[in-house]
């Protein structure tokens, strides 16, 4: 009896020292994978001129994956579903690798949505029915001046993420408030095993990932031991000069920088590279001066204080005036059925409607709330009731208490 308990036992012990065996000697005989981990600022690619998308996309150029990993779970992957956030992923690299046919490797590790609930009280990705003004759940902005200044290999440079370091090693002063650090770690170490995973089955291939930058030096470190991998910081590769980053710039880019800038909350903190803005609007003029262009300009022209609430009044009316009732470009709505972004409160509205709430908002400026009053219904006009519902909300928060 006891040797058949543990005839089975010892079979499974075998295959398995044999397993290892196996692939001791192919390791032996194979290169290493080189992984280059980037570590990146959710979406600060759409306010930092020296990490723009264009930026990013000349990275991977350079890198020459055969594969890239991303920050979303399989499951969600698998469904094309992505945090609304990371701007990075679903607005840059995941259509490079596509546009180049490369390998795509989700690497993330979420907890369930039972234990969100249970460990936080919420489902953390699904936002409430109007964002908040402050805290969890926010319009995304940059308010920070530095963030202007930031670029592509900054995270190279472990000092420059002291703060998040200091966070990870210390324990929270009551261990009931613990649990977002303690989740970050085991989150950052189930990261490490799934670039693992992806390395092994690409033995001596090159694999770039792309991460939020207070993972990247621990799953790098989670790496070390492994004899068959190789990291490669990514700065090694040089920055990626001037005219080779405006070669790899894309119509798409200019337009989420622009939308994200002069459309977005991000307009209300008054923290803009408009030179850059700028540059970027002159270009797009050029290239097809359709109604969101002129749009956007109008934006802009009103931030230079180029024109006034008057001259911008007409221009929004000519705009909506003419073909204009069609879907932005680019404006990063991940939930169709809500009328707002993750960094725009009416950013599923159409141009034509965009451009009447534009109107809106500089009436209201000038103190004609008659005439901004008109606008609303035009605008709610064929919205389903949850819009509808949404843009009223916003309206009265972001026109009307915040006007002047």
């Amino acid at each position: 009896m006891l040797l058949r308990n543990l005839l089975p036992l010892a079979c499974l012990t075998l295959t398995a020292s044999m397993s290892v065996a196996v692939r001791a000697v192919d390791t032996a005989t194979s290169a290493p994978t080189r992984v280059i981990i980037l570590g990146v600022d959710h979406a600060a690619q759409l306010v930092a001129r020296g990490d723009q998308p264009a930026m990013l996309d000349a990275f991977l150029d350079r890198a020459k994956p055969d594969a890239i990993c991303v920050e979303r779970a399989p499951e969600a992957f698998a469904r094309n579903d992505f945090y609304e956030f990371t701007y990075e992923v679903q607005g840059v690299v995941v259509p490079y690798a596509r546009r180049n046919d490369v390998d795509l490797c989700p690497i993330d590790w979420t907890p369930s949505r039972d234990d969100e609930l249970l460990g936080f009280g919420l489902d953390l990705e699904t936002p409430p029915e109007l964002r908040p003004r402050q805290g969890f759940q926010q319009f995304l902005t940059f308010p920070d001046a530095k963030k202007l200044e930031r670029r592509l290999y900054d995270a190279d440079d472990r000092a420059n993420l002291s703060k998040v370091d200091q966070w990870a090693t210390q324990a929270a002063p009551k261990a009931v408030n613990d649990l977002p650090r303690r989740l970050y770690l085991y989150r950052t170490y189930m990261q490490a095993k799934r670039v693992a995973q992806a390395a092994h089955a690409r033995q001596g291939a090159t694999l770039v990932v792309v991460v939020g930058e207070f993972h990247k030096h621990d799953i790098e470190a989670i790496l070390a031991d492994d004899n068959t991998i190789r990291i490669v910081q990514p700065s090694t590769l040089g920055v990626p000069h001037e005219a080779e980053v405006e070669q790899h710039n894309r119509r798409e880019y200019r337009l989420a920088v622009a939308n994200f800038n002069l459309l977005g909350e991000q307009a209300s903190t008054g923290n803009l590279d408009i030179p850059w803005l700028r540059v970027l609007i002159n270009q797009l003029s050029l290239e097809d001066d359709s109604a969101e262009v002129q749009l956007l300009a109008t934006r802009l022209d009103l931030l230079e204080h180029r024109i006034d609430a008057t001259e911008a009044i007409a221009r929004y009316s000519r705009i909506a005036a003419g073909d204009s009732a069609h879907a932005f470009t680019w404006n990063g709505v991940q939930d169709r059925s809500r009328v707002d972004s993750y960094f725009d409160p009416f950013g599923n509205l159409n141009v034509r409607q965009r451009a009447w709430l534009e109107s809106a908002r500089e009436s209201y400026r000038l103190g004609d709330t008659a005439a901004g009053d008109l606008l609303l219904p035009r605008i709610s006009e064929g919205l389903s009731p949850r819009k509808a519902a949404q843009l009223h909300a916003y309206w009265q928060r972001e026109l009307l208490i915040k006007r002047g």
